[in-house]
């Protein structure tokens, strides 16, 4: 989890940074395709972190629930996710 964590991290700091660069791109009126291209990035780098996150719990927290006799419960749980996307 350890190595993954860091991942995420690592990711989402991207994210932030790329973020904050739009932010000073609307503060500067940069031109709005610009903007819009750099937005679409940020969301595609998101994204590649949600199936990152969902991929470790898949293998790790919905794995031991099957293993403890809980798979209804970890599948109901994935897919309430999986039905807010």
């Amino acid at each position: 989890m350890q190595v993954v964590k860091q991942q995420i991290i690592h990711r989402l700091k991207i994210s932030k940074g790329h973020l904050e660069k739009v932010i000073q791109m609307v503060e500067k009126n940069a031109y709005c395709i610009d903007i819009v291209h750099q937005l679409l990035a940020i969301q595609s780098a998101l994204k590649n972190v949600d199936e990152l996150i969902l991929e470790n719990h898949l293998k790790t927290c919905v794995s031991d629930s099957i293993k403890q006799g809980k798979s209804e419960e970890a599948i109901k749980e994935v897919m309430e996710v999986l039905k807010k996307k």
